[in-house]
C-alpha cells in the first residue's frame, strides 16, 4: 500500500483528499502547515507528496525545495489557487512532477497520483538503495538518512559501483576502471584514499576492506 503525505491547510479539502485517497487504497498522513509537513517527511518514508502552495509558516515553494533536498525522486503534486503561468513554471523549476489548479476534480487527482507513481516505478532502477543510503544515478545525488551528502565525481562512481555489486568483493583494479577509466596508469592505491574519504562522508560502516584484494559493500 503506497503512502502519501498531504500538506494542505484547508481542512475541508484536506479531508476530501484523504477520503478519496483512502478509498483508493492509499495510506495517508496530513499536515496543515509547511513546517509540520517537512517534519513528517523527515520522520517517515512517503511514496508521493501532495503539496499546497499557500501554506502558513512555510509556503509550498519553500517546502518543495526542502523536500527535494531530502529526496530527489519522490513525486510531488502541487495544488494551488494561483492560475498564473509563472507560478506553474516556478513549481516545475523547483522539481515538482505535476501541477493542479483549484478547484479540481478529485477523480482527476487520483488519476494524476496514479500516473506519477507509475513514472517513479519505471525510474526506480535509476536509484540504488541500501539501508539508509539512496544513490540517484541520473541526478548524481546521494542521500544518507535523508540528508544529502556532497561527493566528488570519483567518490560517487566508487560508491555506485560498490552498491551495484552489493555483497560481492570488488578489486581495486575494477574500481579504477569504473572511476578513472581503462587509460589510467597510476598507482591503484589512489582507490584507498578515496575509500577513506568516502567512509568518512557517508558515516555508515558498510564498506569493508578485503585484504589484498579490494573492497566489499556489506552489513
Amino acid at each position: 500500500m503506497k503512502k502519501i503525505l498531504v500538506i494542505e491547510d484547508d481542512f475541508d479539502i484536506q479531508e476530501l483528499i484523504k477520503e478519496f485517497l483512502s478509498a483508493n487504497n492509499y495510506r495517508v498522513d496530513v499536515a496543515d502547515d509547511g513546517l509540520v509537513g517537512i517534519r513528517l517527511f523527515q520522520d517517515f518514508e512517503y511514496d508521493l507528496v501532495i503539496l499546497d502552495v499557500m501554506l502558513p509558516k512555510l509556503n509550498g515553494y519553500q517546502a518543495c525545495k526542502m523536500i527535494r533536498n531530502l529526496s530527489p525522486s519522490v513525486p510531488i503534486i502541487m495544488l494551488t489557487a494561483l492560475a498564473d503561468e509563472n507560478d506553474e513554471i516556478k513549481g516545475f523549476d523547483l522539481g515538482i512532477d505535476d501541477y493542479i489548479t483549484k478547484p479540481f476534480s478529485y477523480n482527476i487527482l487520483i488519476k494524476r497520483v496514479e500516473a506519477s507513481l507509475r513514472r517513479v516505478n519505471v525510474n526506480k532502477s535509476d536509484v540504488l538503495r541500501f539501508k539508509e543510503i539512496a544513490l540517484d544515478k541520473n541526478g548524481y545525488t546521494v542521500l544518507v538518512c535523508n540528508e544529502k551528502i556532497d561527493l566528488t565525481t570519483k567518490e560517487f562512481e566508487i560508491l555506485r559501483f560498490l552498491l551495484e555489486n552489493n555483497g560481492r568483493v570488488v578489486t581495486r583494479e575494477a574500481l579504477l576502471d569504473q572511476a578513472w577509466g581503462l587509460e589510467y596508469l597510476g598507482d591503484d592505491r589512489i582507490v584507498d584514499t578515496h575509500i577513506k574519504n568516502l567512509r568518512k562522508k557517508i558515516g555508515v560502516p558498510y564498506i569493508k576492506t578485503v585484504k589484498g584484494i579490494g573492497y566489499k559493500f556489506d552489513e
